[in-house]
């Protein structure tokens, strides 16, 4: 009886491979049952109960050969390196098309927020930035384009510049109001 591993020689000449020489070593001997003695009858096998699961089969890795699973962190052999494509895998592509894009309207958003609460655009930044940081928010929800931060801030620093500028006139408009009720008093 020959082993498919390692065959049986055919000649003088040909030996079969040994670990020594660069063959594989012959694979572990099945597991022998124990014998069973003839007056000891063998051990019912329990029925499982239709609500339980049978377990699965344990499976030792070692037992058939088979490597090791690779330590936490490390790439398991045959994987690509890290940040590299799979052995045998095209190379990424290169160029426009190879990362996603950055919503254009979250970049407005956003400057046009932090202009308008820096009062280089006072009363249209945070108004623009409210209404393209709102519109971008829902085109990256939709398409799945990068600048979902961005447009958040700008969404948020435009909300708070408008709420700056309605506290500016509420001022100012009651600060109007007393002057001009204490100068009709004073003035006849």
């Amino acid at each position: 009886m020959s082993d498919d591993q390692n065959p049986s020689p055919r000649s003088a000449d040909d030996t079969p491979a040994s670990p020594e020489a660069g063959g594989y070593p012959a694979p572990p001997a099945p597991p022998v049952p124990p014998s069973a003695s003839p007056d000891v009858p063998p051990a019912p096998i329990p029925a499982p109960s239709p609500h339980e699961t049978p377990a699965a089969p344990s499976y030792d890795a070692a037992a058939y050969g088979q490597p090791a699973a690779p330590a936490y962190g490390a790439p398991a052999p045959g994987a690509a390196p890290y940040g590299a494509a799979p052995y045998g895998a095209a190379p990424g592509g290169y160029g426009y098309g190879s990362t996603v894009r950055t919503n254009a309207l979250a970049i407005i958003s956003l400057v046009a927020s932090i202009a308008g609460f820096l009062w280089i655009v006072p009363v249209v930044g945070p108004i623009a930035g409210v209404i393209t940081g709102h519109i971008s928010l829902a085109q990256i929800k939709r398409t799945g384009e990068k600048g979902h931060g961005m447009a958040l801030a700008g969404t948020i620093v435009g909300w708070v510049g408008i709420g700056v500028l309605v506290l500016l006139a509420v001022t100012l408009i009651v600060g109007l109001s007393i002057a001009a009720s204490n100068s009709s008093r004073y003035g006849a």
